[in-house]
Parts: C-alpha cells; structure tokens; sequence
C-alpha cells in the first residue's frame, strides 16, 4: 500500500510538473528606460502580468531589449513581426505608413488636453472598431493595448509671443505630423526631434519648437526657448504594445488574458505618473526663470480656423490608398464628442 501510495504520488508530481510550463518572451522598445513609457514597460507591465499568471502553471522568462539594444524608435513593430521580439512597444508615431490611422490623434489638433481621456478612448476603439484592429493585424502583429498618451503640445520659443502675428517668418520645429499644425501662421515649419530640439534653437536654426511639458524639462529647453506658450495643441496618442500575432494565438487563455490586462494596469499608472510629472515640470520651469503664459479661447479659435483642414487632407490621401481614413477620423471625433471633449475644430463635419 505504501509503495502504491508513493507511486501515486510521484505520478501526480510528474503531472504537475509537466503541466508547468516555461514560456520565453523578448520586450523590445526603441526608446531607453529614461522614457516614462519604458520604465513602465518594466515597473508595471512585466510585474503584472507575472502576478496574474501566479498559479497558472505558467511563467513568462523576460528579456528585456531596450534603447536600440535590438530595434531603433520605429523599427518595433518589423522587431515584433518578425519574430525577434514576441512583444514590443511600438511607436505608431514613428511608422506612419503601416500604422497610418492610428496616427490619426496627430491630425486633429485642438480637440482634448487630456492623455489619459485620448489614451483609453484610443485603446476601447481598438477593441470596438474593426478598422483600426486591421492596422496591426496586417501586419501580424495582436494590439495588446497599453496606450503611450503624450500630454499637451506646447510652443516654446526664444522671443515673446503675444499674438500669432509674431510668429511670422520664424521657424519652428515640430515632430513629424504636428508640422501641419503651423500652417496658416507665417511659421515657418521644420520636421524635428527631441533630440536635436536644445542644439538647433542654441544655434539658430530654430527660433522655437513644438514639444510637451514632461519632455521639455528634462531635455533643459527652457534655456534656449524660454517664452511657454500652452496653445492647447491637445494631448497625443504615440503607440502601445503589441505582440507577434502567431505568438500570441499560440498561447494559453491565461497567458493572452494576463497580458490584455497588464497593459491597462501600465496605461493607468503610466498616466498617474505622466500627470504628476507634467505638473512638476511647469513649477520647475518657471522657478528656472521661464515665462508660462496660456492663450485665450479666442487665440485657439483663429489659430485652428487659420490652418488647412489637415484631418481631412490625411483621411482622403489614406482613402486614396484603400485605407479607412474617413472612418476612422469620424470614429474617433464622435467619440471624443461623446467623451465630453469640445474641439474647437470638428475636423471632420467640413
């Protein structure tokens, strides 16, 4: 009896120990951990999904691939398709011709200064709208959610801005799409970086640039662009995390359901951090000498009045090319509408 005992209960720990299992998984992100979404991706992703496959039988082993150690900012997503990574955080921001809609934030300035609002409206419309699902799945990859939100765009600027009429002939610098935001000016637009932002101003290429508060301190802007002017731009959306698409479907309903429900924990905390910093930012500006003033309504209003329709400029060039531009430029202006956002441009009713 006692031997039949002991072989039953070796039977049973063989079985359990074969129901365990090991899983190998790479997170890529081009950006270093400096980057608040990064750091998250390691303090409140990682964590959380480990804490929910707890008693699974399950167990992710990390690697970690971060500031170009595997993919450069905007090569994420070709890391995660092709295998090298099974996840990454990817910057739609920075490939526009594959994730082209889900730029669709940095087409309709002036609607809402709230990223933590855009972000869960942007990651629930991942979840209702077909559309913007495809983006990713055509090119294998499953959005897992966890969206980047970036807080309000400012104009910062090494000369006093007082009306929009200053800011003729001078040139500015923005990030790719956020250019467009100044025509109707008299700017002159330049498509620019963060990391080139305090040099360029220092030296004269630009006299101002087009940045966000929690990115401006630490990058020590406020030296050469010392006039912060909140236009109200509107808080952005810059991409999320997504993993390889076969990958994904090959694991376990636990493993797939820990790491949806992860990257709403890091979106969360990502954000109550972000605001945090972003007003610690502006009482460190200013006790370092910089000038914060807000605009009026009435400057937001002929500021957005005075630019191209460039919503409907991108949503008809992506209709052109058989993607769902208009769809989703309605998609996501109703539901900004519904969210309580007042743009003070509906981009898409012209």
């Amino acid at each position: 009896m006692n031997r039949l005992l002991m072989t039953l209960a070796l039977g049973l720990a063989a079985v359990t120990t074969a129901a365990a299992e090991d899983i190998d998984a790479t997170l890529v992100a081009g950006h270093p951990p400096v980057f608040r979404w990064v750091k998250h991706a390691n303090s409140t992703f990682i964590p959380a999904v480990n804490k929910a496959l707890e008693g699974s039988g399950y167990t992710i082993k990390w690697s970690e691939q971060y500031g170009g150690s595997l993919a450069k900012v905007g090569d994420e997503l070709e890391a995660v398709q092709e295998g090298l990574a099974e996840i990454g955080l990817v910057s739609s921001l920075f490939d526009p011709a594959k994730l082209a809609v889900q730029n669709v934030t940095y087409f309709t300035p002036f609607v809402a200064s709230d990223p933590a609002l855009i972000s869960e409206l942007i990651d629930n419309l991942h979840i209702e709208n077909a559309d913007l699902r495809a983006s990713w799945e055509e090119n294998g990859l499953e959005y897992l959610g966890g969206a980047i939100g970036i807080d309000d765009y400012l104009l910062m600027t090494n000369f006093p801005v007082n009306s929009i009429a200053d800011l003729e002939g001078k040139k500015i610098g923005a990030p790719g799409p956020a250019v467009n935001w100044l025509k109707g000016t008299g700017a002159v637009g330049v498509s620019g970086n963060l990391t080139t932002y305090y040099n360029e101003i220092k030296t004269g290429v630009y006299d101002g640039v087009i940045v966000f508060a929690s990115a401006a301190l630490p990058g020590k802007l406020f030296e050469v662009a010392p006039y912060i002017i909140k236009v109200g731009f509107g808080a952005q959306y810059a991409g999320g995390f997504a993993a390889n698409k076969d990958w994904f479907d090959s694991q376990p309903d636990v493993v797939q359901k820990a790491l949806k429900e992860a990257a709403v924990a890091d979106r969360i905390a990502y954000h109550k951090d972000l605001d945090e910093a972003v007003a610690k930012a502006f009482e460190a500006m200013k006790a370092a000498g910089a000038t914060v003033t807000e605009v009026d309504q009435a400057f937001r209003e002929q500021w957005a009045s005075g630019m191209d329709n460039v919503a409907k400029v991108w949503a008809d060039k992506l209709d052109s090319e058989g993607k769902p531009g208009t769809a989703v430029l309605k998609t996501y202006m109703d539901a900004m509408r519904a969210s309580g956002a007042t743009p003070v441009r509906n981009w898409d009713q012209e």
